[in-house]
């Protein structure tokens, strides 16, 4: 046999061997991109009914949510969810105008230990800051939200019918534009989400805290709180 022969007759073996082995794999890969198909797909579904899981007990929104079931609220909880669907979308608050001077940033910076030069030492913001001051830290604008919203205020309490107010957390927050020393901000308040719980509302607020003689916000936040009844 010419070694040309010999070479086309390996390649050609080899070829149907190749074939061949395709021909095994390709279902066991389906099988196996449809399974994984399925665990990305039904998460939910798989994890609930996973026999070793369900010996743990899930948290009240998480078993709701999982049960896609109307949730059977107290009657005040119901009443203050129905009072509150009202103004879903609607703006709810604006707070008077607040002065943020250096004293407050420098506590700021005292309490937090974050004392970076663009915050706390107005000579050298004025020479090297692209801003030509000193600016107010980020989260000092985003924690005067109590303030800003007067909820700190016992006697102006914006959800008086329930027992307790839980700060669940944040879902977003960002800051466009920087607050410098000695601008006045305020803030608006719109109601975008509301979640119902057996003796609970999750209530989600967007927080705009305006700049005074800007276009842009200084940050804006959505703010997620439980009222428990």
């Amino acid at each position: 046999m010419k070694v040309v022969e010999f070479i086309r007759d390996k390649k050609g073996k080899l070829q149907q061997r190749n074939d061949e082995f395709k021909a095994r794999l390709e279902p066991k890969f389906k099988n196996l991109t449809d399974l994984f198909n399925d665990k990305i797909t039904n998460p939910l579904s798989n994890t609930m009914n996973n026999p070793w899981l369900s010996k743990f007990a899930f948290n009240e929104a998480d078993t709701e949510s999982a049960k896609k079931k109307p949730v059977e609220q107290t009657p005040k909880a119901a009443e203050m969810f129905a009072k509150l669907s009202e103004k879903l979308g609607e703006e709810t608050y604006l707070g008077e105008w607040f002065t943020v001077d250096q004293d407050c940033i420098d506590q700021f910076a005292e309490v937090t230990g974050d004392k970076q030069w663009i915050h706390t030492d107005p000579e050298r913001a004025a020479k090297e800051s692209p801003f030509k001051s000193t600016i107010a830290h980020g989260f000092l604008t985003l924690s005067l939200i109590p303030k800003l919203t007067d909820t700190v205020n016992p006697e102006t309490n914006p959800y008086p019918e329930a027992k307790m107010v839980i700060n669940f957390g944040l879902n977003r927050v960002r800051f466009p534009f920087p607050v410098k020393v000695g601008s006045r901000v305020r803030v608006r308040t719109v109601l975008v989400g509301l979640e119902p719980m057996r003796k609970s509302i999750e209530v989600v607020n967007e927080m705009s805290i305006e700049v005074e003689n800007s276009k842009r916000l200084g940050c804006v936040a959505e703010t997620v709180l439980r009222l428990y009844f």
